[in-house]
């Protein structure tokens, strides 16, 4: 996708960006800097494209900020608020000076092995999360970018695409609300361009949203029907596992027709959550309202006794594979927070081992 500037007469104002009272009163000490308000559409390392009233131009990163950054939330990301200083001579690149205060973050582990924080959007005020209702329907994962939602500050709508290639619709529908009872739920065909004026009101101008989903389930075809052009490549489906390859590779913030802002992120074969203690609590609100007449206050419903979370397994108000999704997810956080605290005392000892060696050669000296 390309976030072209566009023409004096046609550009955009701050508030068409999504630019709030708050936001002002957060930029008052750098407006006195001379600094200007921009808002990150793209990132390229640590080059970011940035849309300001002026249009779009290249930014760097500081290496101060750089240095100073604990992790890659302390960096800008695709949807932030930045206070820019700007470029000294023509067709130079600005400068990103600090990060304004945010009102959502959506994050993930990284994927594979490492152990570190993935950011993929910030100040969200929707997130569309696409599931396919063809043989890639998978509640348990939807779950997941649930949590991941509710965990942002964001507000999570679901949409099933792929209404035309299935024959239990209905069903389908009414196993996503019982697992989300209070998040709407929007059945589409974005193929057939069907079911999409549901959608309207979350689109509104200066508003934000974000399109979360796994490769294949549609999300650059719906994108285009949004956008009303045929902008982002679409992939094909593998017929063997209904799998999609990424046809996005980055994430970009745009502005649709009707003045809403859409970041589209490429599809996530793995989602590993990061930090979701009350995201998992909001997504599983009906596990944690029974948890409150177990016996112990700590149970993890596993084998403790009088477990009320069981015990409504057992009588049928719960399902099963909901129970063990959110001791999975439960498992996957306490794991990654025994990590995170390994590696944090193993950065620690080595920093004051280097500090150590420093005090000593320079005693020497």
């Amino acid at each position: 996708m390309s976030t072209a500037a566009p023409d004096k007469a046609d550009r955009m104002t701050l508030t068409d960006l999504g630019w709030t009272p708050a936001l002002a009163e957060a930029f008052e000490p750098y407006k006195a800097q001379g600094l200007v308000p921009a808002r990150v559409a793209v990132a390229y390392g640590a080059t970011f494209r940035v849309l300001t009233e002026d249009g779009d131009e290249l930014a760097d990163v500081p290496g101060r900020m750089r240095h100073e950054a604990r992790g890659r939330r302390d960096l800008p990301a695709v949807g932030d608020w930045v206070a820019l200083r700007p470029a000294d001579v023509p067709g130079g690149r600005a400068t990103i000076q600090a990060i304004l205060p945010r009102t959502s973050l959506f994050s993930r582990k990284a994927a594979g092995d490492e152990t570190a924080e993935q950011v993929l959007a910030a100040n969200v005020d929707t997130a569309f999360l696409v599931t396919g209702l063809d043989h890639d329907f998978n509640l348990r994962r939807l779950e997941r970018y649930l949590a991941l939602t509710w965990e942002s500050g964001a507000t999570p709508v679901i949409l099933l695409n792929k209404a035309d290639l299935t024959t239990t619709l209905d069903q389908q529908v009414a196993q996503v609300r019982e697992i989300a009872p209070d998040v709407p739920v929007h059945a589409i065909s974005a193929r057939e361009n069907r079911g999409l004026d549901a959608l309207t009101p979350y689109l509104q101008p200066g508003r934000t949203v974000v399109v979360l989903g796994s490769s294949g389930v549609g999300k650059s075809t719906l994108i285009n029907r949004l956008l009303g052009e045929e902008r982002l490549k679409t992939g094909e489906v593998r017929a063997s596992d209904h799998r999609g390859r990424h046809t996005t590779t980055h994430r970009e913030l745009v502005v649709l027709p009707g003045g809403a802002l859409l970041i589209d992120t490429p599809g996530m074969r793995e989602l590993h959550l990061w930090s979701a203690d009350a995201g998992l609590d909001e997504a599983f609100e009906d596990i944690a309202e029974i948890a409150r007449e177990c016996h112990f206050t700590d149970c993890r419903h596993e084998n403790e006794p009088r477990c009320a979370v069981k015990a409504a397994v057992a009588g049928g108000r719960l399902s099963a594979g909901r129970l063990e999704n959110y001791r999975k997810l439960q498992a996957e956080l306490r794991a990654l927070a025994e990590r995170r605290e390994m590696l944090r005392k193993k950065s620690e000892k080595m920093a004051t081992k280097a500090l150590r060696k420093h005090l000593q050669t320079k005693g020497q000296s």
